[in-house]
């Protein structure tokens, strides 16, 4: 580990994120995976232990915490199930925190606490069949009607979607205007005209539900705007910083996990007559992998440290999200070459790992939607 000291606090939250993980979420994953079973149990757990809403602040239900001890909390989790540990990040970081930061006080109040609380869940609502890395080709509308906008559209890859009772949506208000006339809307899925489309059967991080959801005709009040109209992408962009260094968390977790099994396994496998942990090309792949990973969390540990410290952070939150994910899948595939033939069944986790590791190169921006992030601040000389 890291000789970066973390505050009694952040030790504190790692270590309850641990044993929660091992005890609770590690036993039962692969079941979860396996029947592809979204885990409500888990999720109203990580709320009693304030994991839903950390960094929002405790006067509206949050637990008042900072974005390192968000990332060190999250890669524990995810290190016993990335599933359980993106319906943790979604909640966190594309739900929460836009509220937080661009809400009015009617919307913090009625919206955060519970979300925070686990009352309730959040899904974030912007890519479409056509616009996924091209937020700004969103066709999904929002018309205005007086005190309400009516809006139309499909929504695609919805983490949480079939479960959430909040939704982050962003539509277009002026198509003409391209990206500078998408509007954000915070939506009750309760709401009339909403309805979750095709379950999303995936390769990985399948205990997490992915969907559509088809907006027809809803009506959604002027007052769950969320900012001006007009701001929709602006906001998107700014969520988005944040839910990469989520997301790499994620991916140190998985990478960790991997490397740790790895580790076991090659002590117990012999071959000609002793462990496969003393051959040097053994050695080497898990020296590799334990590099790979130290500079991954260090990414996505400054990433954090300057999103609390107010400074712009997104060339790094783009780096930590790049750098993480593809260490990743890098790590989880080394990985089960040294499980050899097990590491392909089932009857190891390694594979369930391979597997979620895979989506942390897609979703929130792929890798080569973070290079060209992260280009355009060298080039401006960030």
């Amino acid at each position: 580990m890291s000789i970066i000291e973390l505050t009694d606090e952040q030790q504190m939250i790692r270590d309850l994120a641990r044993d929660f993980a091992v005890n609770e979420i590690k036993p039962i994953a692969s079941e979860l995976d396996k029947e592809g079973k979204f885990p409500k149990d888990l999720v109203k757990k990580m709320a009693d232990l304030g994991f839903m809403g950390i960094f929002i602040s405790e006067g509206y239900g949050g637990s008042g915490m900072d974005t390192l001890s968000y990332v060190l909390a999250l890669e524990e989790i995810c290190k016993a199930c990335a599933s359980t540990g993106v319906i943790m990040s979604v909640n966190n970081s594309l739900v929460c925190e836009p509220i937080y930061k661009f809400g009015t006080e009617e919307q913090k109040k009625r919206y955060l606490p519970p979300l925070a609380k686990g009352e309730k869940l959040g899904c974030f609502s912007l890519s479409e069949p056509a616009a996924g890395s091209d937020a700004g080709s969103i066709k999904a509308t929002a018309v205005r009607d007086g005190n309400h906008y009516i809006i139309h559209g499909t929504k695609n890859w919805v983490t949480n979607g079939p479960e959430a009772d909040v939704i982050i949506l962003f539509a277009s208000t002026d198509i003409s205007k391209m990206h500078q006339g998408v509007t954000v809307f915070i939506v009750d899925k309760e709401a009339q005209g909403i309805v979750v489309g095709k379950v999303e059967h995936k390769l990985g991080i399948r205990a997490s539900s992915t969907s559509q959801i088809i907006f027809d005709g809803c009506r959604v009040p002027i007052q769950n705007r969320l900012g001006d109209e007009g701001e929709g992408f602006k906001i998107a962009m700014n969520t988005l910083d944040g839910g990469r260094i989520g997301i790499g968390a994620q991916a140190v977790g998985i990478a960790q996990v991997a490397l740790e099994e790895a580790v076991t396994y090659s002590k117990e496998r012999e071959a000609f007559s002793q462990p496969i942990s003393n051959f040097q090309g053994i050695q080497f792949m898990l020296a590799d992998m334990a590099t790979r990973i130290e500079a991954a969390r260090l990414l996505v540990w400054q990433a954090a440290r300057m999103k609390d410290r107010k400074m712009k952070f997104t060339k790094q939150a783009a780096m930590a999200k790049l750098f993480a994910s593809e260490t990743a899948m890098w790590v989880t595939t080394k990985a089960i070459q040294i499980h050899g033939g097990y590491g392909y069944t089932t009857d190891y986790p390694i594979e369930r790992h391979f597997r979620d590791a895979k989506i942390t190169e897609i979703y929130e921006g792929t890798s080569e939607i973070q290079r060209i992030v992260i280009a355009n601040q060298v080039l401006k000389g960030f």
